[in-house]
């Protein structure tokens, strides 16, 4: 139902600017034959906005991966550089959210490890929206940071690593099968920042598969209930991760592609100093505004990303 939804949706507004466009069209030719040079003006600005929702449906058409459409769990890790990069991190995890509220998507951090000092070990965010999933893919990777430390007492000049892991929402159970006799589930009481029943109860909770190896927590949520399904909820969006992975790494091997790790690829660079600019290493993609971008600015570079890697298929 939630599919036929989606593509209700994207008929509706296909079929809405083929209306628009045809009434435009419709009334170009009454003000030409009347001589009418206002209604002429107003309708060419009215032509501007259908070419430009044009061009966005067409983009759409971009995203039409299997799992484009939905939404997407991103996670934030702090890299190699120290307080530095925990501080890097929560700049990433502020331009990610910032670019959901950009874009109408709806950002909920769902789990987040608060660094000693400063900045943040790790997150993981929900963003709920159509095609959020297809638009994050985008970010996938390592991101690096260059500028003056505010940590350094010499102001000394740093470089910051975070990794960034971007996951399409599993749907249900439909598509990943969990096992409760391969789950251990282990509760502790949560750290930071919650209040006192956080705090004072063993509300967070961690969840191991045992096949897979793969650990999960969460201890944002007030009961332990809340913060068990969310654990689970992200621990099938990266067992779907994975089987997806396996499945591309097989169709590779099949047609004797090299399959390229991907994970420590360095994919993007903001330097602050010595002076500022962000490149995006794989299209080439610069921009000398990078406070706009960690404002959450993202959509030239995710635009940029996603037609590369639709001209290279």
């Amino acid at each position: 139902m939630r599919k036929l939804a989606r593509l209700n949706e994207t008929v509706e507004q296909w079929r809405s600017l083929d209306a628009n466009a045809r009434a435009t069209i419709e009334l170009m030719a009454l003000a030409i034959e009347s001589g009418d040079a206002s209604l002429l003006a107003e309708l060419a600005g009215d032509a501007g906005d259908l070419f430009t929702e044009a061009e966005e449906r067409e983009f759409d058409l971009v995203l039409s991966g299997e799992f484009d459409d939905r939404s997407a769990i991103l996670a934030i890790h702090a890299g190699a550089g120290g307080t530095d990069s925990q501080d890097w991190a929560q700049m990433l995890m502020r331009m990610y959210t910032r670019w959901a509220e950009r874009r109408g998507y709806k950002a909920e951090i769902l789990d987040l490890s608060t660094g000693e000092e400063a900045g943040i070990k790790s997150a993981t965010i929900e963003i709920t929206g159509p095609h959020a999933y297809g638009y994050a893919k985008a970010e996938r990777g390592v991101h690096r940071l260059v500028r003056l430390s505010p940590y350094d007492a010499a102001h000394a000049r740093h470089t910051s690593f975070a990794l960034i892991e971007v996951l399409p929402e599993a749907e249900g159970n439909v598509e990943v099968q969990i096992n409760p006799d391969d789950l251990q589930v282990d509760t502790f009481k949560a750290s930071g920042a919650g209040g006192q029943h956080v705090q004072k109860n063993s509300t967070a909770v961690r969840i191991t598969h045992a096949p897979s190896g793969l650990v999960v927590s969460c201890q944002n949520e007030r009961s332990q209930l809340q913060n068990k399904e969310v654990a689970l909820k992200i621990l099938r969006a990266r067992l779907m991760a994975i089987a997806l992975r396996e499945r591309a790494e097989e169709r590779a091997k099949l047609k004797g592609d090299h399959v390229a790790a991907g994970w420590g690829n360095q994919i993007r660079s903001y330097v602050l100093h010595p002076y500022k600019m962000v490149k995006d290493h794989r299209t080439g993609f610069e921009s000398t505004n990078p406070d706009l971008i960690l404002d959450g600015e993202l959509s030239a570079l995710m635009r940029a990303y996603l037609l590369s890697s639709v001209a290279q298929e």
